[in-house]
């Protein structure tokens, strides 16, 4: 019954404090403004970039008030998330002034958040051999290594995949309840708490995203979400894993990580920055092959729900 609370607390929350959000976003001329002849801008009006705000006091809030008790893990999640939120409302900040901010500052912060939830505890420290039924310690190097690039590459993931109206949160929303069902089924309490608070934020901020868009999220929000989304992950799906398991978060967030891999790699290839914009994502490809807007998005819910029942198959599995 408490996650049922949870969920319609976070999902009321984003719901109630989007609108007004908004109306300021215009006061403040922090808008995404539509850009010629950038094929990435699709929308043709002025949008609201605040949704951050509301996802982020509707997730801490609900998070806190099912917290047991205040940990040093606890902090070090808020801290991260704040210090992300913060360094997002500057990007933000600059494309409504149609610049670019320097990809070196975002950078630097997003592995700062990624190094506190590491120092706090929260890490990949290693998985279960199945032949034995012995625990695989990894080394310290290892383990933090390995930490840094799951939480830095699931923010950078998400963030990436924010390029179509109600594409970012829907994504979030249905890994986020994948990563649910896993936690529900390993007993872990608090990872389950995190997800469904997740997923009804999530929920509630696709009542004004989907298309046609009345607000963005904008970096702040889509790198807040990626970041709890892979803090989830290393505190519940990868505890107690096997070797096999392990695939169980990577297929929850199958379609942005797959789909970035690609483009991170084909912009290696053509000698372009792993960081400059362009239109080689999944939904943009759709877009040229003749689908809709709503049908792009759809076909990529399609397939991510395809790999989140994989993950959750390999959970039944248990191997």
């Amino acid at each position: 019954m408490s996650y049922v609370i949870a969920f319609l607390v976070s999902f009321a929350i984003v719901y109630l404090l989007i609108p007004p959000l908004g109306r300021l976003a215009f006061r403040l001329d922090f808008v995404d403004k539509p850009r010629e002849n950038v094929e990435r801008k699709i929308h043709r009006k002025p949008i609201p970039l605040t949704a951050s705000y509301a996802i982020f006091a509707g997730f801490i809030v609900t998070y806190l008030f099912y917290l047991k008790g205040f940990t040093l893990q606890t902090g070090a999640i808020i801290l991260g998330s704040l210090l992300l939120l913060a360094i997002g409302t500057v990007d933000d900040w600059y494309k409504t002034r149609g610049k670019d901010f320097p990809t070196l500052p975002k950078f630097l912060v997003q592995i700062s958040a990624a190094v506190i939830v590491y120092a706090a505890g929260i890490t990949f420290s290693g998985f279960y051999n199945p032949i034995t039924g012995g625990f695989v310690n990894l080394p310290e190097w290892l383990q933090f290594a390995l930490t840094i690039l799951w939480i830095f590459g699931v923010t950078t993931v998400i963030n990436f995949s924010d390029g179509m109206d109600g594409l970012a949160g829907g994504l979030s929303a249905i890994s986020a309840g994948t990563l649910f069902v896993v936690a529900l089924a390993k007993g872990q309490s608090d990872s389950a708490m995190m997800a469904i608070i997740l997923v009804g934020v999530t929920i509630a901020y696709l009542r004004f995203n989907k298309p046609p868009a009345q607000v963005f999220m904008g970096d702040a929000g889509a790198t807040f979400l990626g970041f709890i989304l892979a803090v989830i992950a290393l505190d519940g799906a990868f505890k107690q894993a096997t070797v096999l398991s392990i695939f169980i978060p990577i297929l929850a967030l199958g379609v942005p990580i797959f789909d970035n891999l690609f483009v991170v790699v084909k912009r290696l290839l053509g000698g372009k920055p792993i960081y400059q914009a362009d239109a080689s994502q999944a939904h943009y490809r759709l877009l040229r092959a003749g689908l809709s807007p709503k049908q792009a998005v759809a076909f990529l819910y399609l397939i991510s729900g395809v790999l989140s029942l994989s993950s959750i198959i390999l959970l039944m599995l248990q191997v």
